[in-house]
């Protein structure tokens, strides 16, 4: 049962302001004038709606029950990437954390932390970025503030987001409601967004023509849960740290192992290729814009076919199945025949990814 898509109209399109300062300044976080020009040329006039425009301390709500609530901080190095920017990921990353939920995105609270010195037209083409990402999901940003740091104290900006949707009706999601035999499934390609990142990032870019897959998951991960009711017992967004790191917290949070089948997972070639010139694996470098779904096993063929009739899990797979009696709590079983252990992610494989 689906639930009522009462959600805000968001704004589609907001002009250039007029060029009165190129840069940001300690003034800009002040609270006098020239915040409130910063407020009203960029983030009013880019983010419009109802709430942003009473200016109030709190924005009133009206929240039909039970419904989730998440935050999030976005730092990324550097700040537009191919296929997207801190901005995109500001707004995704929490429209996906309330999806896998099974949550339906309402409302997002918006704060930046600001250096001294950051360039007002890349303020502006962020703010762009999140305008677009809010009408995709169909949210609205309603409350958020804004602080400048001086010069050399911060790393141009961070943007902290927190995000309230109403939960889907029926949905019952979580590690308590795994089984024995619950089959793994991915909902597109591993490793894009951490590659893409890492393709611009300084001392170490390289040429590809990887995107980033940042991209909201809201109807996907909708579509899979109205179909499956009760059958889909867990989503899990990889972010940081990848879909490796996702099956270790299922692992750690339940009494069953997961057993992946290395030939089944979806890494593109040129992902691929990057990845073993950097020496990395895939299974543990970000995603934006993919999922960890656990279905019951008779579910499966199902589920997998509905992930790729919708145009962000194309490339969806089954990667393997949850086992209650392996001793490991990952085990991936090699294209070449063998079987090991995979083992956590230890310290700072790829820093500054989103």
């Amino acid at each position: 049962m689906k639930a009522e898509d009462k959600r805000p109209v968001v704004k589609l399109s907001c002009a250039a302001p007029a060029a009165e300062f190129t840069q940001i300044t300690l003034s800009h976080g002040s609270g006098g004038t020239q915040m409130r020009q910063l407020l009203q040329q960029y983030v009013f006039e880019c983010l419009n709606n109802d709430w942003l425009q009473k200016q109030e301390d709190a924005a009133i709500l009206q929240v039909e029950g039970p419904f989730a609530f998440s935050t999030d901080t976005f730092v990324v190095s550097p700040l537009f990437f191919p296929g997207g920017d801190i901005g995109d990921l500001a707004v995704n990353g929490t429209i996906n954390d309330l999806a896998v939920s099974g949550a339906l995105p309402q409302y997002l609270s918006l704060a930046f932390i600001l250096e001294e010195g950051f360039s007002s037209a890349s303020f502006l083409r962020i703010l762009q970025s999140i305008r677009r990402c809010c009408a995709a999901a169909g949210a609205a940003i309603v409350t958020g503030d804004t602080k400048v740091l001086e010069r050399g104290k911060g790393d141009g900006i961070f943007i902290n987001t927190s995000g309230i949707g109403r939960l889907r009706v029926g949905v019952q999601l979580g590690v308590s409601f795994l089984k024995d035999n619950d089959c793994l499934l991915v909902s597109g390609p591993l490793a894009r967004h951490g590659i893409a990142v890492m393709s611009r990032r300084k001392g170490i870019g390289f040429e590809t023509s990887i995107q980033s897959d940042t991209q909201p998951l809201h109807e996907i991960c909708g579509m899979l849960s109205d179909a499956l009711g009760t059958d889909l017992h867990l989503m899990r967004d990889a972010t940081r740290g990848g879909v490796g790191t996702i099956l270790h917290e299922i692992t750690s949070q339940s009494r069953f192992s997961a057993e992946i089948e290395e030939s089944a997972l979806p890494v593109e070639q040129e992902v691929a290729g990057a990845c073993e010139m950097l020496g990395l694996d895939p299974l543990f470098v970000a995603n934006e814009g993919v999922f960890v779904a656990a279905v019951a096993a008779h579910k499966a063929t199902e589920a997998l076919a509905l992930l790729r009739s919708h145009r962000f899990g194309q490339q969806a797979a089954l990667i393997g199945r949850l086992r209650s009696d392996l001793r490991a709590p990952v085990v991936l079983n090699s294209t070449i025949g063998g079987r090991r252990v995979l083992p956590p992610m230890r310290g700072e494989l790829l820093p500054r990814i989103c």
